[in-house]
């Protein structure tokens, strides 16, 4: 009966006991409903929250902050929102002083309309407080908060957020909340026109279209990207 348990829980993962005692009734086995539950082991929290990446990839978004110092050592924190699907950045913003105030702003200007994503990964920062989940609702997007702690939860974000600072942040030093508005523009414009990633299929959130070689004797020429610290290439036809 417990192997029985077991293997059809396995089977049927959202069989909850009560579903499980009711098909072992059927078979005619003499049991209580507790004992069921006792046979069953709680599911992995950590599989379960995968299964949901996994299955409304194309229907969710995150956000999260990341701070960057300036050469006089002030603190700027840079607020972006990326996409799941296609990894589009879809809104960003720069300031030194971050409120839940500031966040609903940049919401609005993330999602003027009715959001076509139906749920919002974000994490347990103070300044996601309810007025922020509030306007999330009205939107139409379901909040998921991350457990404490639990930065691989929210892991499209913290690798956008290692990338952009691995590929630019960290070559280039920022020297106010402009410059910095700018680095990150160049960034997001780089990551969806040219920087392509192994889970789109090697191309880019924007899709890069593949360039046939344009005769026999044509040569591939260096596209400098980011002031040169990365580079795109493409066919020239020769002289």
């Amino acid at each position: 009966m417990r192997v029985l348990s077991v293997a059809w829980h396995k089977k049927n993962s959202d069989w909850g006991s009560p579903r499980i005692h009711g098909e072992l009734l059927k078979l005619g086995f003499v049991v209580s409903e507790r004992s069921v539950a006792r046979y069953l082991r709680r599911g992995d929290p950590g599989k379960q929250w995968l299964t949901f990446l996994q299955n409304h990839r194309e229907a969710i978004v995150a956000f999260d902050f990341f701070t960057v110092p300036t050469l006089t050592f002030r603190l700027l924190d840079c607020f972006f929102v990326i996409e799941h699907g296609r990894l589009n950045i879809l809104h960003f913003d720069v300031t030194r002083h971050p409120t839940a105030d500031w966040v609903v702003q940049q919401l609005r200007e993330a999602f003027p309309e009715a959001a076509p994503c139906r749920y919002v990964i974000l994490d347990r920062d103070s300044k996601f407080d309810d007025e922020v989940s509030t306007f999330l609702k009205a939107t139409g997007l379901k909040p998921k908060r991350t457990s404490i702690r639990s930065p691989w939860q929210n892991g499209i974000a913290e690798r956008w957020v290692g990338s952009c600072r691995r590929e630019i942040l960290d070559h280039i030093i920022a020297l106010s909340e402009g410059h910095l508005r700018r680095l990150v523009r160049d960034y997001v414009s780089y990551h969806h026109e040219d920087r392509i990633h192994d889970s789109l299929a090697k191309d880019a959130p924007h899709q890069r279209a593949v360039e046939q070689r344009p005769a026999a004797n044509a040569s591939v020429i260096v596209i400098p990207r980011l002031g040169g610290l990365h580079h795109r290439y493409s066919w020239r036809d020769a002289a």
